[in-house]
């Protein structure tokens, strides 16, 4: 007789500590746990970081991050996994090796490059090595505009400029590509989400004003994640991760967190614990 085993559908956040809670880790979990799923981790680089910036950083040993993972995914079935803040060659190397090891079901990989107070968060030479060992392997990657200017090395002004970043990261090896459209500031924001053998979509959202945006990106890819864990297509997914960061920029957006950008409110609408068999 086959024994049922009930269990939490589960995400490992792979991504950089913000100890000022907006971001990284910090909000990785709160968002997992918001949407009902069970978050795990494993830490590639501690912050000091505020509301006002990031002030400093201090990158976790390679070897260190290597068990880290290894020790998630040897005991605990991982439904998903989003990778966030990869700043050294290293870090890089050793994340691919693990996936391709493990070879989760999901993988979203959200490149952080830049913060929201506009410091670099990545070394030149790691940018061609994501390229090499690490996009071709995962399932999403979800840049921002400054980002996908980086990974281009072409301007984007327009929506019709962020197909073509799409198509041309499509080109060089990506398998699906969630361009963000924030930054192009105005009445309404667009998203492009673009996969292989598959037409473009643009999603679009009315923009909220809001000064407290500090960790969007860290929140949708961790959404995106615990969206396909819970067992959503991507493109649900995606769609509903969208309609989460909306939500929790809205509930967010008159609080007083810090003399800066302030984080999102993850737990405006939380759900309870699912249970998969």
């Amino acid at each position: 007789m086959t024994t049922e085993v009930n269990r939490y559908p589960t995400v490992l956040t792979i991504a950089g500590s913000d100890s000022g809670g907006g971001a990284g880790i910090q909000a990785d979990l709160k968002t997992i746990a918001a949407l009902g799923a069970y978050g795990t981790s494993a830490i590639t680089a501690l912050t000091a970081q505020n509301t006002l910036g990031v002030k400093a950083i201090h990158a976790v040993p390679a070897e260190f991050l290597e068990q880290q993972l290894d020790a998630v995914f040897e005991d605990i079935t991982v439904d998903a996994v989003k990778i966030g803040m990869i700043n050294t060659i290293e870090v890089a190397k050793v994340v691919a090796t693990v996936l391709k090891r493990y070879q989760p079901a999901f993988v979203v990989f959200d490149p952080v490059m830049v913060s929201t107070s506009g410091a670099k968060l990545i070394q030149e030479e790691t940018v061609e090595v994501l390229w090499t060992e690490l996009f071709p392997i995962v399932d999403l990657i979800t840049p921002n505009i400054d980002e996908a200017e980086i990974l281009t090395g072409r301007k984007i002004r327009s929506v019709e400029e962020m197909k073509e970043a799409c198509e041309q990261m499509l080109d060089r090896g990506c398998k699906s590509v969630l361009l963000k459209g924030g930054h192009l500031i105005g009445p309404v924001l667009y998203d492009v989400l673009a996969q292989e053998q598959q037409e473009v979509i643009t999603l679009q959202s009315d923009y909220i004003e809001s000064k407290n945006v500090h960790g969007t990106g860290c929140t949708l890819s961790a959404s995106i994640a615990s969206y396909r864990a819970l067992g959503y297509d991507l493109q649900n997914a995606v769609k509903h991760a969208r309609i989460y960061i909306a939500g929790a920029i809205e509930a967010g957006k008159n609080i007083t967190t810090g003399k800066g950008s302030g984080p999102l409110n993850h737990s405006y609408s939380p759900v309870k614990m699912q249970i998969r068999s």
